[in-house]
């Protein structure tokens, strides 16, 4: 027993204690950092599923809205015309064999040039007749 307490351990390399140290350090601001960016992303999760309920809450009121306003109409004896969509993507379909000079026009001015190239286009009087014309060669929603 009086041998074993004179025994040393072997002295411990100081780079080796700085290293260990140095790794704990590491692993302790990782762990923190990932704590942290846990927490951030539950975070925009809940803000993402808020988001999504409201959207869901917005449009069923609006559906509701329509068929509320429906069944008024229906009631006093009148017609209910629901709104008209104001906005339409229109995405060219056909190439150039073949077009007419009008109908060249009117993709020129929806600056629809090549295949498959597509714009966002107001939807008025004017522009659904364009439409119209350039049926063919077009197919828009």
């Amino acid at each position: 027993m009086a041998g074993e307490e004179g025994k040393k351990l072997p002295p411990v390399p100081e780079s080796l204690l700085k290293r260990r140290k140095a790794f704990a350090a590491m692993k302790a601001k990782r762990i923190k950092r990932v704590i942290a960016e846990k927490r951030d992303r539950k975070q925009r999760r809940n803000l993402i599923f808020k988001r999504a309920e409201h959207y869901h809450k917005e449009y069923r009121q609006m559906y509701r809205r329509e068929i509320r306003l429906a069944r008024m109409a229906r009631k006093a004896g009148n017609y209910y015309v629901p709104a008209e969509p104001k906005l339409a993507f229109v995405i060219r379909i056909r190439g150039i064999n073949g077009v007419s000079p009008k109908v060249r026009k009117v993709l020129q001015l929806l600056r629809l040039r090549q295949i498959f190239n597509g714009t966002f286009v107001k939807l008025n009087k004017a522009s659904i007749n364009m439409l119209r014309i350039a049926e063919p060669y077009i197919a828009w929603g």
